[in-house]
């Protein structure tokens, strides 16, 4: 199937496109065209510029806030490709380019994104020794039990540094430890 797509995309587009060029510049004129196309790309580097910025200002907010940023790497992406689909010259890749790049169109090819690249996985790991860990039905969010081997438990730590005993430094599950790092938590 991949391959199919990427036939489509390196033979089929650019004579799509050729053929559109040659359409809009029998209604507008050549030199209209070409203007258009011109500005196109002007008005690309622009946005680009801009939701770059605003995608790599939400990445360092999300990387200091200590959580996961794939929301934002995945905007990064998408700004990324956008951003050079604006720079092909073609109006159908201008508009596929607009359509990744701007903040109201972002989180619907987003969410294509992570649909397409989690299929991908699901079936590159069917045929892995590992196959048997995900799961082929279903959207592979939940976790599956039933015939699987999950094993409940619960993790104790009974160590005790220093004479004191277990959640003396606040390490409660869902909280973050407030063990000294490195040395003996007597040191200071």
């Amino acid at each position: 199937m991949l391959r199919v797509l990427l036939f489509i995309a390196f033979l089929v587009v650019p004579v799509l496109e050729i053929w559109v060029l040659i359409q809009i510049g029998q209604v507008i004129g050549g030199w209209q065209t070409v203007g258009l196309l011109i500005l196109d790309s002007l008005l690309g580097a622009w946005l680009v510029r801009l939701e770059g910025r605003r995608a790599w200002r939400a990445l360092r907010e999300a990387l200091n806030s200590g959580r996961m940023p794939d929301r934002e790497l995945a905007d990064g992406a998408l700004v990324v490709a956008g951003g050079t689909l604006l720079v092909t010259p073609g109006f159908l890749s201008d508009i596929a380019g607009f359509f990744l790049i701007l903040p109201f169109t972002r989180p619907i090819a987003r969410r294509w994104l992570s649909w397409f690249l989690g299929r991908r996985v699901r079936v590159m790991a069917a045929g892995s020794p590992f196959g048997m860990v995900f799961p082929q039905g279903g959207s592979g969010d939940e976790p599956q039990r039933g015939g699987s081997r999950v094993v409940t438990g619960q993790v104790v730590d009974d160590e005790t540094p220093g004479g004191r005993g277990p959640g003396a430094y606040g390490d409660t599950p869902g909280r973050p430890s407030l063990r000294p790092r490195g040395g003996s938590p007597d040191n200071g």
